[in-house]
């Protein structure tokens, strides 16, 4: 093996490539740079003789966000303490330089294998038998998976009916990046928004009506709220110091926001539990 110099600069070289593909695969610039840490770390512990660096890198890389695809399951967690200091809400949100929010909604319903074999192929040109030593498949076994991909992310959004948890966070994501003509596409035509007394003591308003004012209020905000369980509805919460102290809860009807209730009781901010594997798009 060259020396540690030798290897971190040519780490280094390759560090924007790879953190291109994690963060392409997992629509997340935080996760892609965790992966390709991990990358670093198993190159800096390896033995083996490396004759093809970049290629080991990209193989190596494209399985830890294997690994990361498959832990990606939108679970609850009993703590919502968000661990401490609450990040800055910025670190939390997705990259989308490429692909809209709508295409990342698509991409997330995607099994793992699928979702490396259409991005390695369709936007970084990967060949299949390269994709297969990735996936350890067959070059014929990749191709299939990159063409069902293809198949799904082709249909329109409003064919392939999202589950509740998709649209609330979908809308969030909109919401976040400022994204209004995705906010409309998202809610229905006589959605409304409300609170309860305790929220609207809080500062939330008391109610809001028709498609056009609800998509105006949320555009460009909403960036403190986590993604949580309220009972076994999922939405989202202001979380302080590792309380929740207003829900939003969302009523979704035929693949859209029918409702938002801003909630801040304290019989249902006890049912609030943090969301893991959903995280701001």
């Amino acid at each position: 093996m060259p020396s540690d110099d030798i290897l971190a600069a040519a780490f280094e070289a390759e560090r924007p490539r790879l953190q291109r593909l994690a963060a392409r695969i997992l629509s997340d610039h935080d996760a892609a740079q965790d992966v390709v840490q991990h990358a670093w770390l198993r190159l800096h512990g390896s033995e083996e003789p490396i004759d093809n660096l970049p290629g080991w890198l990209t193989t190596v890389t494209s399985r830890l966000c294997v690994d990361r695809l498959r832990a990606r399951t939108p679970i609850p967690v009993e703590d919502i303490d968000p661990g401490g200091a609450v990040a800055d809400p910025v670190d939390e949100v997705v990259l989308a330089d490429t692909v809209g929010v709508a295409l990342q909604v698509v991409l997330d319903r995607l099994t793992p294998a699928e979702r490396v074999s259409f991005v390695l192929h369709d936007s970084f040109a990967f060949d299949f038998v390269t994709i297969a030593t990735m996936l350890d498949t067959t070059p014929a076994a990749a191709r299939k998976l990159a063409s069902r991909a293809r198949a799904k992310v082709s249909v329109p959004a409003r064919e392939d009916a999202l589950a509740d948890w998709e649209v609330v966070d979908a809308f969030m994501a909109a919401a976040r990046n400022g994204d209004l003509e995705r906010l409309l596409s998202l809610l229905a035509p006589d959605v409304f928004v409300e609170g309860d007394p305790a929220a609207v003591a809080m500062g939330t308003p008391e109610r809001i009506v028709g498609l056009e004012d609800t998509a105006a209020f949320f555009d460009g905000a909403a960036h403190a709220a986590f993604p949580v369980f309220i009972g076994e509805r999922p939405g989202f919460a202001w979380i302080n110091r590792g309380e929740a102290k207003v829900a939003f809860d969302f009523a979704i009807e035929d693949g859209r926001v029918r409702s938002i209730v801003f909630r801040a009781a304290e019989d249902v901010l006890a049912t609030v539990r943090r969301r893991e594997g959903a995280r701001p798009r």
